[in-house]
């Protein structure tokens, strides 16, 4: 599960100035094993400065292609994207973990997506595979960027719309660049949403929404597509930060059950292994790792949903938690790198994943 493999890059190109689009091959002994389906992602690693850094992004190829395309793009301080972009060339090899992540449902009807900046990245997967493979389904994309020449897949998107002239609808917001047509001005908030509901898209139709971007636009977009009567299960979110391993936040209560240690049992890939680790003091991942036992991971901020896994026994409190629906942790599902064990005893299951 937490394995990684060497994989060639066939082709790279700049999308824009700051978004590196890369293509990966998959030999044919790996084909089963890299099989995804839209609306996943892969995990990358790489050694910089002796250091083992790791990072997720989405798939914007689709399930039907032979190889794997992702984009990179710049971000300020971003170990990985600028060291990707500069470093990266056709026929280098990176190392990478099989796809992961919820795929998007199967159904018909109509689809709303509302992403912002590289937020287009598993959306554009999504549109293209649910387009090509759901003939009566219609799609609207709600893009929002700062200006025409930072938008990510424009061309891709003009061809998409191009194709299916009749079932995609797709609506550019830019809050640095005029548009003729005001309600296209601006952000992507609240006030812009609830005027897109009301005047040009009916949200009442839909059979899943889709959102990907800052955190701040999936709530606010979030909130609107809730007040405008569409069902917490036909909204699906996704959040784009670079994450990392956040100091734990102090808890008043920390003292009664942060004290004594706690014995560990990891189930992967049918194997048992077990450790014993100081209540409070570590996530269950770091834990694990710092006892030389590999287990899936990469952001480490509660964001990506890599090192999900299933409580059997004992208890965890999870601090924090943006990969997760709520019927899922009722089913016992967790994230390794924010869970402290509050119990004696304690078993994650890697190998459950319903």
């Amino acid at each position: 599960m937490s394995s990684f493999h060497s994989l060639p890059i066939s082709a790279l190109k700049h999308d824009t100035r700051d978004a590196l689009t890369v293509r990966l091959h998959v030999p044919a002994d790996l084909r089963n094993t890299y099989r995804f389906e839209s609306g996943q992602y892969l995990t990358f690693r790489t050694l910089l400065e002796g250091e083992e850094v790791r990072r997720n992004y989405s798939l914007c190829s689709t399930p039907d292609e032979d190889e794997l395309t992702v984009a990179v793009k710049r971000v300020p301080g971003g170990r990985f994207s600028n060291w990707a972009h500069g470093h990266l060339r056709a026929g280098l090899h990176l190392d990478v973990m099989p796809p992961e992540g919820r795929s998007a449902p199967v159904a018909h009807g109509e689809y709303l997506a509302i992403a912002a900046g590289s937020g287009i990245t598993p959306i554009l997967s999504i549109i293209r595979d649910t387009l090509k493979n759901q003939p009566d389904a219609r799609f609207t994309l709600v893009y929002g960027n700062r200006a025409a020449h930072s938008m990510m897949f424009r061309e891709a998107l003009e061809d998409l719309k191009n194709v299916y002239m009749t079932r995609f609808a797709l609506v550019h917001l830019l809050s640095r660049e005029q548009q003729d047509v005001e309600l296209f001005n601006g952000r992507i908030d609240g006030a812009k949403c609830d005027a897109l509901f009301s005047q040009w898209i009916d949200v009442g139709t839909l059979t899943t929404s889709y959102l990907c971007g800052p955190q701040s636009m999936m709530d606010t977009a979030t909130e609107s597509l809730r007040a405008a009567g569409v069902a917490a299960e036909r909204i699906r979110r996704e959040l784009f930060v670079v994450g990392t391993a956040a100091p734990r936040p102090q808890r008043a209560a920390a003292a009664e059950v942060d004290t004594g240690d706690c014995a560990v049992t990891v189930i992967q890939d049918g194997r048992a292994r077990q450790f014993t680790m100081a209540r409070g003091q570590q996530s269950v991942l770091r834990a694990a790792l710092a006892q030389g036992i590999e287990l899936p991971w990469s952001c480490q901020g509660g964001v990506c949903s890599t090192c999900r896994c299933k409580v059997t026994a004992g208890e965890v409190e999870m601090d924090t938690n943006f990969a997760l629906e709520d019927y899922e942790i009722a089913r016992g599902f967790r994230l390794a790198c924010q869970s402290y064990p509050i119990s004696d005893q304690l078993t994650l299951d890697y190998d459950q994943h319903t």
